[in-house]
């Protein structure tokens, strides 16, 4: 059993990956695309500290601004390790170019490559999160008062509204939100000028490496920047990928049983988010639904196979230092695209949803609650009793509406004798409608986080709130990013020649 549960684990994560990489989604930059970055910030750098000579400096900038534009053409060699760029660099600035490189390695540059690139990632999920939320609660507030089955144990519990089960899910993608932020806050720090792990004899200015870079701050102890922290802030990130996409897993199966329905009571509209059958007429297929089912399975594979890579493996090893995280944040963020669209081509059957709930006894727990609260009859007794009126309902072959008030007072005067409870049914004819219909259960609730239409309301409100905030976190980060590239493309130009690269 072991190991077809590991077989099945590294086959998520190879053809997961595999997979991630034909995914559809925002282009990010790469390594090549970096590793310029990183050697403009450090020729800034090692100028400002007198490690070379402005002199020097301009000519090594002149040299990787000639490279920059070399690979831009069509075809160009755009090589993302050091040792395969420096070549380059030195066909045009010559040996002393290398000075550049003065307190680095590759040992730092790379944690810093795979920095950047999961944080351009991270930012792209955090987009298509909340544009996904933002969905999400337009479609809350459109049915706050939209009753619908609710299950657990995979069969009908108590009636909610569909409002007030959104929200739930918004909840949870808040915490994700919540959790994408702070790994960030980790993941925003610089690991470049600690060279292999114990820094170096030259003056380098970690802290305007940083600055110029865009990092928050700096991964401070040289060993863990390098060797260390490569390891567990990509399996951090990549871990809030995949609760997202538990979340979403569970919403989409609960949404796909519907089509196991001959009434389902919610669907996707024909169209675009719909594929037919090349044999049977009757079928619409919800593409969409298909589509979130297996996204989600895959950023759960690829973040697992993150930790994969990462477990047991001795410090400074090229294992877990190389691009594999990647998949599961490109591929939350397809998640998170296809679960916009499912919001946006959703139709909600109001009238049948009702009826789902009319159809069985989900409100035979307010039953319980109005005989203890209004009749002063404990809990455990009235809801026996409504377990017992539960079972002669389905024998009769009716919904709680079908059962006669004669009956229900026969009902109880049995378990009355059966529980020791007063003989007389305690409440009149229309107060025992009352709690049987969901419309009275659902306006009966009080509780803090409950589906009453003032609570939902509250609730939606929050949301909004907790949603804007995330949109506002996102913008100054961007902000933040923009302004350091600014700064940085503004001091290296103090260094190159006029028009080189050109």
């Amino acid at each position: 059993m072991r190991v077809l549960i590991l077989a099945a684990v590294a086959a998520s994560f190879f053809f997961g990956s595999a997979f991630a990489q034909r995914r559809a989604g925002p282009a990010f930059n790469d390594e090549f695309h970096w590793l310029n970055e990183f050697n403009k910030a450090s020729t800034v750098m090692v100028v400002e500290q007198g490690i070379v000579s402005r002199e020097l400096g301009s000519r090594i900038a002149d040299g990787v601004a000639k490279v920059i534009a070399d690979g831009a053409k069509p075809g160009a060699k755009r090589p993302g390790d050091y040792l395969a760029y420096e070549p380059l660099l030195l066909a045009y600035a010559g040996p002393d170019a290398t000075r550049m490189h003065s307190g680095r390695s590759r040992q730092d540059i790379i944690p810093t490559n795979r920095r950047v690139m999961l944080r351009e990632r991270t930012l792209a999920l955090m987009q298509a999160m909340v544009a996904a939320r933002q969905k999400l609660l337009e479609t809350a507030g459109q049915h706050t008062k939209t009753i619908v089955p609710g299950y657990t144990n995979g069969v009908q519990a108590q009636p909610t509204t569909y409002g007030h089960y959104l929200l739930g899910f918004a909840s949870a993608y808040s915490r994700h939100g919540e959790r994408l932020r702070q790994a960030y806050a980790r993941l925003n720090q610089n690991p470049l000028g600690v060279a292999v792990y114990g820094t170096s004899s030259f003056p380098v200015n970690r802290v305007r490496l940083a600055e110029l870079l865009g990092f928050d701050g700096n991964v401070e102890n040289g060993y863990d920047a390098a060797q260390l922290s490569i390891m567990d802030v990509p399996v951090e990130i990549d871990s809030v990928a995949a609760f997202a996409a538990l979340t979403t897993a569970s919403m989409t199966a609960d949404a796909h049983t519907q089509y196991h329905q001959t009434s389902p009571w919610l669907l996707i509209r024909e169209g675009a988010e719909t594929h037919g059958s090349s044999i049977m007429p009757q079928k619409r297929n919800p593409t969409v639904l298909n589509n979130l089912r297996l996204s989600s399975s895959l950023v759960v594979g690829d973040a697992q196979g993150t930790v994969i890579v990462a477990h047991n493996v001795p410090p400074g090893m090229p294992d877990y230092k190389r691009d594999h995280s990647h998949g599961a944040l490109e591929g939350a963020i397809t998640m998170f695209g296809h679960l916009q669209r499912y919001f946006e081509n959703l139709a909600v059957n109001v009238p049948v949803a009702l009826a789902e709930v009319n159809k069985e006894y989900s409100t035979t727990t307010e039953l319980a609650d109005v005989l203890q609260r209004e009749a002063d009859i404990p809990f455990r007794i009235g809801h026996h009793f409504a377990s017992e009126l539960v079972t002669f309902g389905r024998k009769a072959g009716v919904g709680p509406g079908g059962i006669s008030y004669r009956d229900a007072k026969q009902v109880w005067a049995e378990a009355a004798k059966k529980y020791g409870a007063p003989p007389v049914f305690p409440l009149t004819e229309k107060r025992f409608r009352e709690s049987l219909s969901a419309e009275g259960m659902l306006a009966a609730s009080r509780g803090l986080g409950g589906p009453q239409p003032a609570e939902v309301a509250r609730m939606l409100e929050s949301e909004k709130q907790k949603l804007a905030a995330d949109v506002e976190w996102l913008q100054a980060q961007r902000g933040k990013l923009e302004q350091a590239q600014a700064n940085l493309d503004k001091a290296f130009a103090s260094l190159a020649a006029p028009g080189a690269g050109k």
